[in-house]
């Protein structure tokens, strides 16, 4: 499994925006009860969304950047858990570094080494251009699964329609 870049919003500035105002800008007062929805069903998978942590929508270009280094260090996975947990569950600011090196660490890379990385312009290019690479092919949306390089199955989806997806793309082959 790998993790490609595909932002969910390229236009937010780099240091992102109050998360407050996102929410207002995207559903109104609609937002509030999305999230609830949301938290609830991860409360049954034993997820504890705590959207209310959340203080900064990021720009994700330098967690996309990280996750590139987590691929290339064989650490990708790991790092995308550790992601996921420090957004969702902790608040993390994923527009900033530190907050980004201390995923890192916790997912067993160099918190230094990740730093350096992402206070450089390393792969800045790379992983802005997959991500309008992403756009190009369709992709509009996460999640967004490709099976085997054949078969993309969009938006959140139960897991019967991924197997059978899974197991449509090894047939093609």
């Amino acid at each position: 499994m790998r993790w490609l870049p595909f932002q969910l919003n390229p236009d937010l500035p780099e240091s992102g925006i109050p998360r407050a105002e996102y929410i207002q800008r995207k559903w109104g007062s609609r937002g509030g009860a999305n999230y609830a929805r949301v938290a609830g069903v991860g409360a049954t998978v034993g997820i504890p969304f705590a959207f209310d942590k959340i203080q900064v929508q990021p720009n994700t270009l330098l967690a996309h950047r990280l996750l590139y280094y987590a691929e290339q260090n064989g650490r990708q996975d790991g790092v995308s858990e550790e992601l996921f947990r420090a957004y969702f569950i902790e608040g993390a600011d994923l527009t900033d570094i530190g907050a980004l090196a201390d995923v890192a660490a916790k997912a067993g890379l160099d918190r230094d080494a990740v730093a350096a990385y992402l206070e450089s312009d390393s792969d800045r290019d790379l992983i802005a251009a997959a991500d309008v690479d992403a756009r190009n092919a369709g992709i509009g949306g996460v999640p967004f699964f490709i099976f085997n390089r054949r078969i993309g199955v969009s938006g959140a989806q139960d897991p019967e329609a991924l197997l059978d997806a899974m197991e449509q793309a090894l047939k093609e082959e």
